[in-house]
This record gives C-alpha cells, structure tokens and sequence, in this order.
C-alpha cells in the first residue's frame, strides 16, 4: 500500500482548483437558467402558400349532440355538432355515445350467447371512426359486426382539414349551453386528452406542441383554457412584451397538435385490421337509414344531421386555411387574432370563423387578410 501525505500546501492548491472548478460549473448553470427560448419566424409570404382549404365546422349554439332515440325495433345514437372541436373531442363523444348503447346490447335475447349485435356508423370522419373503433373495442363480436357507412373516406372528409390543435374550441354558445352540458363536456375532453396522449408518436401522427397564447387584455388571463387548465401540462403566464412577439400579455402551456393526414389514415387503418366494414353510400332520408339491417346505428354524419334528422339549429362555421410550405424549425404553436399550427405537411395559417356560410371556395379577401395578420405578428418577433 502507497502511504500518501498531505501537508498544507497541497490542501490549500487542492481547494483552489476545487474552487476554480465550482466557480465555473455555477457560471455555467447561471448561463443555463438566463437561457431565453428561441423562436424561429415563420416566413409569411404568398409565394410561400402551396394550397387553400376551406372547411365547415358543425356548430350548433347548445353544443354537440350525444343522446340516444328508438328507430323502430333499433337503437339510433347520436354524436354531431361539435363546431371547431372535432378532432380534440372525437375519443371523448365517442366514448359517451357507445356508453348509450351498452344497456341495449346487453338486454336483447341471445346478446350473451351466439346473437352478437351488429353495429352501423353513419360517417367516416374522425368522430365516425373513433366511434368504430371503441365499439370494435368494448364489445369484440369478431369481424364484420361494426360496418362504417359513409359518403366519403379519408382524405376526402371534412375532418382532414381541420388545424387539429388539441383544444376544444367553437364549440357552443355560452349563453346557450346548461349545466348538464358543462358536465359532459368536461368528461368528453378529459377522456379524449387521456386517449390521444396514448397516440402520441410518428404513427398516428400526434405529438405534444409548445403553444403561446398572445393577448392584449390582461383580464384575458384570467378565463380558464378550454376544457380546463389541468389538460394544459407546463402552464406559464409571462409578461415580456419583449419575448413574445411584442404582444404585453401571453399564456404559454403544451398540448398536443395532430396531423390529420396520417392520423385518420392510421385510424381507418386500425378499422380494417380489427374487421371492420366500409360502404361508400350517402344516405338521404330517416327512413333509408331504418332499413339498414343492423340493429344499433350511431349518426356521425356532422353537419349532414342537419337535413337527415332535421336538426336546423345544427349551422356551418366556415374556416378558411392558408397552408404554407413546411418549417421543421418552426417548433411552437400560437393563438391570436388568427392562428399557427407547424405541421409535418405545411405550416397552417388560419383565423376565419364565419357563421351560417356555406361557401367552400377560398375568398381572395380572406387570403390576404390572414397573411397580413400572421404577418404582422411575426414582426413583433425579436429573437
């Protein structure tokens, strides 16, 4: 054994090193904690849009519609109307519509032996298939017992073109809405927040965003998120004109954005693994619909309900999307006077909200509008 001594002198130069070292490790921490997020402008230029989308959300001023009604000797489930929160609320709809059905099931004769009910989904948009889905899920009857009925198919749905920013908004009328409805829709948006966060990946296309909310109005801070902030990880409210865009006042948090082009086709492709049935076929009465043979029918037709179950408060919202070529530096989302979602397959401008028009062809005005406001939003960026 090497017997080592220490006298002073090399205590004393072993702690000048020790502290040379502590004294640059807490100047690199304190480099650490000053750090300021970087955000990368968006280039905002006509030159820039590669396509123009037009979409209409199903709104109606009570909210979506999830409620269940005797057609005949069948059971008819409805879940519509979910104005700009189609996507965000599609897992959360879907779970409270098979729910309705699960009493029916379970009472017709031979349910628990060898008469498996077969199930109809009216739609193929990301309310329909997530509906498909959950019942190919809860009740496994084996293949062909859920058939998805529908007049077009991803990528020729309205649900692909919605921005897919997981946020329940447009989705009633405050005025309108009860107490009941506040309930269900608090339950629909924590089930479907639970369900996507499970898809988060490359697969299906869904993956957690940095999103800042730009706002004028210090008293805006003081309205809760949509759906409530516990679905909002990483909630910040900042008060630095100077990092955000020059805007006095912002709301900074994560949620999850979704890209409707992979995810839809991966959910359709889950539908067929598991069994499932597709009919190209647009149905154009109730009574068309009451000679389907199977005996539970769930209407996800959005905005269709409107002439086939005659719901006339059920009205269009139009949104008109400016996509404009990709920026994978582009790593954060923002909401103000228009909006910004960074997508794998173009960065999405939008911040139209036109109610009752049913126009879908792209207006020249509005296009120039939403550049000009994403425009000058990214002029406040001072990086």
């Amino acid at each position: 054994m090497t017997n080592r001594r220490f006298d002073r002198r090399s205590f004393i130069q072993g702690a000048i090193a020790t502290g040379a070292l502590w004294a640059t490790t807490r100047s690199g921490l304190a480099a650490i904690s000053n750090f300021q997020r970087r955000y990368a402008p968006v280039k905002v230029a006509r030159n820039r849009v590669i396509r123009e989308v037009v979409g209409l959300r199903p709104f109606r001023p009570t909210g979506f519609v999830v409620r269940a009604e005797r057609l005949g000797p069948k059971l008819l489930v409805h879940n519509y109307g979910h104005g700009g929160g189609g996507v965000t609320l599609s897992w959360g709809t879907a779970s409270l519509a098979v729910d309705l059905a699960r009493d029916f099931v379970n009472a017709r004769p031979g349910a628990r032996r060898s008469s498996p009910t077969r199930f109809a989904v009216l739609g193929c948009g990301v309310s329909g298939l997530s509906t498909a889905l959950l019942l190919q899920r809860r009740f496994q009857n084996g293949p062909g017992t859920v058939t998805i009925y529908a007049k077009d198919l991803p990528p020729n749905t309205t649900s692909n073109i919605a921005g897919a920013h997981w946020s329940p908004t447009s989705v009633f009328d405050s005025p309108e809405v009860t107490t009941t409805f506040t309930a269900q829709l608090r339950l629909a948006c924590q089930v479907s927040n639970r369900a996507f966060q499970l898809l988060a990946g490359n697969e299906y296309g869904v993956r957690w965003m940095e999103t800042l909310e730009l706002l004028r109005n210090e008293a805006s801070l003081q309205h809760e998120l949509p759906g409530g902030n516990d679905l909002y990880p990483q909630l910040e409210i900042h008060k630095d004109p100077d990092r955000f865009f020059g805007f006095p006042f912002v709301r900074q948090y994560y949620t999850m954005l979704i890209e409707p082009s992979i995810y839809l086709g991966a959910l359709l492709r889950d539908f067929y693994v598991a069994g499932g049935k597709v009919v190209v076929k647009q149905f154009r009465s109730r009574q068309e619909i009451a000679g389907l043979t199977e005996q539970v029918i769930f209407n996800c037709t959005g905005l269709g309900a409107r002439d086939l179950f005659d719901d006339e408060s059920l009205t269009p919202v139009r949104g008109q999307l400016e996509i404009l070529l990709p920026q994978p530096e582009v790593d954060y989302c923002y909401l103000s006077s228009g909006y910004m979602f960074p997508r794998r397959d173009g960065v999405v401008l939008g911040g139209t909200w036109d109610h009752d028009d049913w126009n879908l062809n792209p207006n020249p005005e509005q296009s120039t509008m939403i550049l000009d406001t994403h425009t000058e939003i990214m002029k406040g960026l001072k990086n």
